[in-house]
């Protein structure tokens, strides 16, 4: 047993959760790329790499869409709300701060 149930289980929630996170991230990737538009989101992109937590992530169930959920509240709570672009958004991910 693997936290309280059977390695089926287990097995079918990572599935379950590995797949709304990629619902999640593919839904989210077609509402900034419409926002923002591939050719300048191609152009921005930085070379900053995903932390060993996120990777990491993908053996707990539903952890990478929590994540995504995350970014999705990143944007909308600190980004939108206080005036900065859907731009500004994609640049803070995707670049390492200095």
């Amino acid at each position: 047993m693997i936290a309280g149930m059977h390695e089926q289980d287990f097995v079918a929630y990572i599935i379950f959760g590995l797949s709304l996170n990629f619902l999640f991230s593919i839904l989210f990737g077609i509402y900034l790329s419409k926002n923002i538009g591939m050719q300048e989101m191609m152009t921005s992109k930085g070379d900053k790499e995903q932390s060993l937590i996120v990777s990491l992530s993908l053996f707990i169930p539903f952890a990478k869409m929590l994540i995504t959920l995350y970014r999705v509240a990143i944007l909308q709570i600190y980004f939108l709300n206080r005036g900065y672009s859907h731009k500004e958004f994609w640049i803070y991910m995707t670049n390492k701060q200095s």
